[in-house]
């Protein structure tokens, strides 16, 4: 598949922000961790990466760029601590969510059925 300038500019994004997120946590990655980070962010935000490209966004401002670096230096091991906590709960609850929608779904779909049960029998 072709990549296009909105792609590009978030993955180019995403490669700087990686190397300082690494270099912060003190990490040595190879090569094949760095390609493998990347193939999970491009699996993970698809769509995102796919909407970017029909905005023709360009490349992400240098000063928002510089930003994002600075809010990675600043994290402190508790911030960081937290980070990787919310990951894993923010995945639980999304799947409570999806079963809670599911369900009021399905429960909205018996209510439609039995408002037009037929009366001619004894229905309602």
């Amino acid at each position: 598949m072709a990549t296009s300038a909105g792609r590009e500019a978030l993955l180019t994004a995403f490669d700087r922000l990686f190397e300082r997120a690494a270099a912060k946590l003190k990490l040595d990655c190879t090569d094949e961790a760095r390609a493998q980070a990347k193939r999970t962010f491009t699996e993970r935000y698809d769509e995102a990466l796919r909407l970017v490209d029909e905005m023709h966004m360009s490349a992400i401002p240098e000063p928002a760029l510089a930003g994002m670096e600075n809010a990675i230096d600043e994290l402190s091991p508790a911030a960081v601590a937290a980070h990787l906590a919310t990951v894993p709960l923010a995945l639980h609850v999304r799947e409570v969510v999806r079963q809670l929608t599911v369900r009021a779904a399905e429960q909205r779909v018996l209510e439609h059925l039995v408002h037009q049960a037929d009366t001619t029998y004894g229905g309602n």
